[in-house]
């Protein structure tokens, strides 16, 4: 996959799409990452002007800050683990609220090279949250680390962009 800077193609065109949309509802975004370490935080503040739509973002890498720092509850984590769908709804419902924006993004997932708590790599949850209606997707990504955490940034901007999509209509 080309990629020039810290934002690959697809991410970068995404990404300023998203932004366009934000900015031009003047609704704002926050993201929750995990497994993505920052990327999608990167990707959306790539592109010039995106402060005017973007909140913030939190890398909660360790399991125990996603409850500290994003309010997910330490049973369902305890339960279950960081990879779990309702973990990523959580996060993006978290963050949301947390940074004061009006939609949260989440990634949660494993990256590989290794399974992780039973996991295989390229097992990723991404999630969408809007006041009173979050989205998650669990997809399965082929590749290496790098390759599934750069093809979780492009799904989720996608996933994003069709929620806008979907809630201006």
């Amino acid at each position: 996959m080309a990629d020039e800077g810290s934002a690959g193609g697809a991410a970068r065109e995404l990404a300023g799409e998203i932004l366009g949309v934000l900015r031009a509802s003047g609704r704002t975004v926050a993201v929750a990452e995990s497994l993505t370490g920052g990327l999608v935080a990167a990707a959306l503040t790539e592109a010039p002007g995106s402060s005017a739509a973007f909140r913030g973002g939190i890398v909660a890498y360790a399991t125990e800050l996603k409850a500290k720092l994003l309010g997910v509850d330490p049973r369902l984590l305890a339960e279950h683990g960081a990879v779990y769908p309702p973990v990523a709804a959580a996060m993006a419902a978290g963050v949301r609220e947390r940074l004061g924006a009006t939609i949260g993004v989440a990634t949660t997932g494993v990256a590989g090279p290794e399974s992780s708590d039973g996991h295989p790599p390229g097992t990723v949850h991404i999630a969408v949250s809007l006041a009173g209606d979050t989205v998650v997707r669990t997809i399965a990504l082929p590749g290496d680390r790098d390759q599934v955490r750069r093809l979780t940034v492009e799904r989720a901007l996608g996933l994003l962009l069709g929620r806008l999509r979907e809630d201006s209509r």
